[in-house]
């Protein structure tokens, strides 16, 4: 009678593995219709810390999908220049669209992307731009991600420039930031 007990407890126990364990691992991540919202920064500086640069991005996204997402992107810059005979401060933005798919379901999301818009400011050429991007976001807690992106940006002042552009007048942007899933 206690071996009938005691099998009998035991797959009472096996069968409340499975609800135990998925209240401990909640589900990470957006579900389509949900939007993000990230804060990103980046810089940089010459080795006397007389030259330097920073900027911040922030992004607003809706989920058309699970796993893709679009949205706008706000970029400030400013960059103090220090020479042997000049000092100069510049400040510079970029305004753009972004379309991104992310890869798994985990709380580790790469995901490869594109961009589209306009820079402008001081020390640029205002011009359009569209962008390659790739990077990942990881999920620290359910709804809280943390991210690193890269992007190709190639500039261009019209159609006809666009196609030369990619290889001739492009530059590389970094970011590291938090994003949260509303």
């Amino acid at each position: 009678m206690i071996r009938v007990y005691t099998a009998a407890i035991t797959l009472c126990f096996l069968g409340t593995l499975p609800m135990a364990a998925s209240a401990q691992s909640p589900e990470f991540g957006p579900n389509e219709g949900d939007r993000e919202f990230s804060l990103s920064g980046t810089g940089s500086n010459d080795r006397d810390f007389n030259s330097g640069s920073f900027g911040v991005t922030g992004d607003l996204g809706w989920y058309l999908r699970d796993n893709m997402v679009a949205g706008a992107r706000q970029s400030i810059n400013y960059a103090s220049i220090e020479g042997e005979s000049v000092k100069d401060d510049f400040w510079n933005g970029s305004t753009r669209g972004y379309f991104n798919y992310q890869f798994l379901a985990d709380r580790a999301r790469p995901f490869v992307g594109g961009s589209l818009g306009g820079i402008y400011g001081d020390g640029v050429k205002d011009s359009a731009f569209a962008g390659l991007e790739t990077g990942i976001k990881y999920y620290v807690r359910t709804k809280t991600y943390f991210l690193a992106r890269a992007e190709y940006q190639f500039f261009f002042s019209d159609t006809n420039d666009a196609s030369d552009a990619f290889q001739d007048d492009g530059a590389w942007a970094y970011t590291v930031g938090l994003g949260y899933n509303f």
